[in-house]
């Protein structure tokens, strides 16, 4: 990506080559607030798909009304290979000066209320959010933004006129996101025919059964281990089969140009972070998919950010979550006006909302008093 107008403001490279942390902060726009975004740990994270999230982090907050700007952070490493403890800590001893008031972290990909935890402990409580209850947080294990996605689903469907009872979803990734999606779904009488992880897609026609899942996920270490199950296969496969809505919920751009024209659902909700490029977006759109965009779907964490914030009960934050999924949906497929390129509305709204701020921000002129 290119800086533009929005940002970004800053771009901070972290390196500490006793310990091997390589790792990279975009604060991309601070005009709404704070920059607001999680802290991910991945082997081939890059500063430019950091960059990209930021953005992403930029319209989500702007779209959910929440007085946050965008920012990301990753930790270029093997999550399952590395002291994470110890990479965590002293990336926040690092970026310091700057938690609270130009960032606040957050958990992401192979982060967690544990890893939050640390971040709060080397630079303050209201340094991260998603931290333990212990510590007075909402922790994201309690299912928000999965929530968010199930409330996507029932809102953005019944928008257009449609019910998300009996629909058969597949969803992409089985992890803090992808599970609670499957289970608020299914509590809402969808049926999730086929889920998949690192290892493979699991598909049963007449539907998985939730518990079954969590407890095969548990004990074998993979969905793919599911008795009972129609059939297994590569994990990129899983958004070939029939089904009447996708959810993709793992690494971005796993929707490409070489796997996008076989999608059969006639609905994607976007779980994943930039799970696939603004051209291949489009190119969905019209071939008959309606897409609804991250910047929406999966706004449920961010949400229960700002809930973490304001000191409210995990009920207070769930009543949020629903409140503002369900009006930011409705008002993009309202300004959609039968169009399924959703995101050309949501990207106005975004838009609209931050140029606004940019042009009349109490934050962004105290943050530049300080700077002096």
């Amino acid at each position: 990506m290119q800086p533009d107008e929005f940002g970004p403001e800053y771009v901070v490279e972290v390196r500490d080559a006793k310990i091997g942390l390589e790792a990279y902060l975009v604060i991309d726009n601070t005009a709404r607030g704070v920059g607001k975004g999680g802290i991910r740990i991945v082997p081939d994270i890059t500063k430019d798909e950091v960059f990209g999230l930021a953005r992403a982090m930029t319209w989500k907050n702007a779209i959910a009304g929440l007085p946050f700007g965008g920012a990301k952070a990753g930790i270029k490493a093997d999550p399952f290979k590395v002291d994470k403890e110890k990479l965590v800590r002293a990336f926040a001893r690092r970026i310091k000066p700057i938690l609270n008031s130009l960032y606040v972290a957050g958990p992401d990909m192979y982060t967690t209320e544990k890893e939050m935890g640390y971040v709060a402990e080397e630079a303050g409580l209201d340094s991260a959010t998603g931290k333990p209850a212990s510590m007075g947080g909402l922790p994201h294990e309690l299912g928000s933004t999965g929530f968010g996605v199930a409330e996507s689903v029932e809102h953005g469907l019944q928008a257009l006129g449609d019910d998300v009872r009996g629909k058969r979803i597949a969803i992409e990734g089985f992890g803090n996101v992808g599970t609670f999606a499957a289970k608020f779904l299914s509590s809402m009488d969808a049926k999730i025919v086929a889920v998949s992880d690192s290892k493979g897609f699991v598909y049963s026609k007449d539907g998985l059964d939730y518990e079954k899942l969590m407890r095969t996920k548990s004990g074998k270490g993979t969905v793919t281990a599911y008795e009972g199950a129609d059939s297994t296969g590569p994990h990129e496969k899983i958004f070939e089969l029939d089904c009447d809505i996708i959810i993709p919920g793992a690494r971005p751009n796993s929707i490409n140009e070489g796997n996008y024209s076989k999608i059969k659902a006639k609905y994607v909700f976007e779980a994943a972070n930039i799970p696939m490029t603004l051209e291949v977006e489009k190119k969905l759109t019209e071939i008959g998919r309606t897409v609804f965009p991250d910047i929406v779907v999966n706004a449920g964490g961010v949400i229960s950010s700002y809930a973490e914030l304001q000191h409210m009960t995990p009920h207070q934050m769930f009543h949020l979550v629903e409140e503002k999924i369900d009006h930011n949906i409705s008002e993009i497929v309202k300004r959609a006006n039968g169009d399924n390129y959703l995101r050309r509305y949501a990207m106005d709204i975004a838009k609209e909302r931050v140029r606004e701020a940019m042009e009349k921000s109490p934050f962004l002129l105290e943050k530049e008093s300080r700077l002096r």
